[in-house]
């Protein structure tokens, strides 16, 4: 209901944008103040709300193109961290990705930002997602999420936006166990591009983990056989 009410007023306004030529400059000007006043109400510009209203519009009758997904390895794409950073982040990821549909929209942000205690505005919350959102769909693919933490590692971020409070107050996720045990993210990251062959080590140890999980697996069950055959 709330969508299809900011649909009329859209498309009101944009008739009403497309009468302006066609009047004085005094009206204009009175015209342009109420088109601010909504700017401001729904945090958007002109050209942005007209696309958001195009592609509801193109989704209502059916017609709108399907978006392309990428599909991206996270440890060949994100080398600079640690399988168990990168582990760390997923979780956290599908963690506040209380939808499961793969990506967190503006209000799962809204929650992850609350419960890392560092609330955000609403306008707040959409320029983080934007300043990551390759594939402008609103929302925070996993992909997207990594590249938070790269850009903050990079410096790229600014110091106070919500994009470097979130990567600071998730810390302990990412790094408290992060490379060689580093206590502090950008330490890690540095450690991480020190050592080229650690990506295979990590591989390794995993594996031979399993290997002695199922070692350990067999040595129960014939235990267990001996047990048994003892009673029989």
């Amino acid at each position: 209901m709330a969508s299809e009410e900011l649909a009329k007023k859209l498309q009101s306004r944009l008739a009403a944008a497309e009468e302006t030529e066609q009047r004085p400059e005094a009206e204009q000007s009175t015209i342009s103040a109420q088109f601010q006043e909504l700017d401001h109400a729904c945090g958007d510009t002109p050209s942005e709300l007209a696309t958001k209203l195009n592609r509801r519009l193109d989704i209502n009758d059916g017609n709108a193109p399907s978006r392309a997904t990428r599909v991206f390895n996270a440890y060949t794409e994100f080398k600079e961290f640690s399988r168990k950073q990168i582990k760390d982040m997923e979780a956290m990821f599908k963690r506040y990705d209380t939808g499961k549909d793969g990506f967190i929209d503006l209000m799962e942000l809204k929650l992850m930002m609350e419960k890392l205690g560092a609330p955000q505005t609403h306008l707040g919350l959409k320029n983080m997602i934007k300043e990551v959102d390759e594939d402008f769909d609103g929302k925070l693919s996993f992909r997207e999420f990594l590249l938070i933490f790269r850009r903050a590692a990079a410096g790229e971020l600014q110091e106070e936006s919500g994009l470097m409070a979130l990567a600071r107050l998730s810390e302990i996720n990412v790094s408290t166990e992060g490379v060689m045990g580093a206590k502090d993210f950008f330490e890690a990251k540095v450690q991480a591009l020190s050592q080229g062959s650690k990506f295979e080590a990590e591989i390794r140890e995993e594996k031979e983990e399993r290997k002695k999980q199922e070692v350990e697996k067999k040595e129960r069950q014939a235990a267990f056989k001996q047990l048994q055959s003892a009673f029989c």
